[in-house]
């Protein structure tokens, strides 16, 4: 149930995402489920590999290279999932950062434990 409400957080960051930035678009609610989802498993199987590759480079920026990985890979998605737009890498960036942000605090606000921790 949890793994549930954790897809529809991140539909719902995607979604308001375009209210943010212009030069993201996602059509409907719809396509940001599948885009979440594919967000989802690209940064389970795919986002490893590469930080394991870029390992080197990521070490020497004290880790701000993961922020372009994670851009590269929400620029990736998009190119794959119609509906779901973003203008250039840049755009790609910046709304990779926020969709995180907008993501933690809706996970932070919505699950909870018994014990109230996160």
């Amino acid at each position: 149930m949890r793994l549930l409400i954790t897809w529809l957080i991140n539909a719902v960051a995607l979604m308001a995402l375009p209210f943010l930035m212009s030069s993201v678009v996602v059509t409907n609610f719809t396509t940001a489920l599948i885009a979440a989802l594919v967000l989802g498993l690209v940064n389970t199987l795919i986002r490893p590999v590469l930080v394991l590759l870029t390992l080197p480079v990521t070490v020497v920026s004290l880790g701000l290279f993961i922020l372009v990985i994670n851009a590269f890979l929400f620029w990736m998605v998009s190119h794959w999932i119609e509906g779901f737009e973003v203008a250039g890498f840049w755009s790609a960036f910046l709304a990779a950062i926020l969709y995180s942000i907008i993501s933690w605090a809706l996970s932070s606000l919505l699950l909870k434990d018994n014990d109230g921790n996160s």
